[in-house]
């Protein structure tokens, strides 16, 4: 069953602009030191960083929070497995969230899609609960 779907849309220019403007300010409250990482070894470093915001912002709508209701912007982080394909974490306040939402006897997996086209940035996340499986 569908938990929750977010979706948001963020302007590569924009976020261009405030890491230009905050620099290590910005990039230190809203990025973990890994999601830092992979941005900082890109060709195209302000469209990874739009990607995440992008996915973090889609992330609290999927929780059905937005960001107002406690959650850290570090609560939500963006991986990627060999592959290529993002993977969500979530952790503080996401997490309890994401297990306050989820009903018993299921477990939580997010999905998260992200894709840019310039000057844009977006990302999807569907939180589904899937049923535990039975011995």
């Amino acid at each position: 069953m569908i938990l929750g779907i977010g979706t948001d849309l963020a302007n590569i220019e924009r976020i261009a602009g405030t890491l230009e403007r905050f620099g290590d300010r910005f990039k230190n409250r809203v990025f973990t030191e890994i999601e830092q990482a992979k941005a900082e070894r890109r060709r195209d470093v302000a469209g990874t960083y739009a990607k995440r915001w992008a996915a973090k912002e889609a992330c609290s709508k999927a929780l059905g929070t937005g960001l107002a209701m406690g959650i850290a912007w570090k609560d939500m982080s963006v991986t990627n497995l060999r592959s290529g394909q993002p993977v969500m974490h979530v952790t503080g306040w996401a997490a309890k969230r994401l297990v306050e939402m989820t009903p018993a006897g299921h477990e939580a997996i997010i999905h998260v899609t992200l894709t840019d086209d310039h000057p844009w940035a977006q990302a999807f996340v569907m939180i589904e609960a899937r049923p535990l499986a039975l011995n």
